[in-house]
């Protein structure tokens, strides 16, 4: 995935947001991910329980604290989200597709990081 090897560069206020035609080209490398109002991009996952949802969560925090970039997200019982877009634009950025990557990228670590399916 060449969008996970890359830093998620921050933009300033009033930047463009991604075209139609540039977030078509990078949703290829976004298995799951969903467009959602041209605004932000979202993701569920699936966990065999709470633990390991936590864990998951816990480890794509540690990828945004890195990054310098933030998503939302979501936490239950064997289920996570996550939501990213970029709050100065209000839109999505290549940045957004760059940490949505980035959380494909993760694969499951630990006692508590089996995925059960995707959303």
């Amino acid at each position: 995935m060449a969008l996970a090897n890359e830093a998620c560069l921050p933009c300033r206020e009033g930047a463009p947001t991604l075209t139609d035609r540039e977030l078509a080209a990078l949703m290829g490398e976004l298995p799951g991910w969903e467009v959602i109002d041209h605004h932000h991009l979202r993701k569920g996952w699936r966990f065999r329980d709470f633990l390991s949802a936590l864990h998951w969560v816990n480890r794509a925090g540690a990828i945004c604290e890195e990054q310098g970039h933030h998503a939302e997200f979501s936490l239950g019982w064997g289920h996570a989200e996550a939501v990213i877009y970029t709050h100065k634009v209000d839109g999505i950025t290549r940045a957004d597709a760059v940490l949505a990557a980035r959380f494909e990228a993760m694969e499951p670590k630990g006692p508590y990081a089996a995925f059960v399916t995707d959303r």
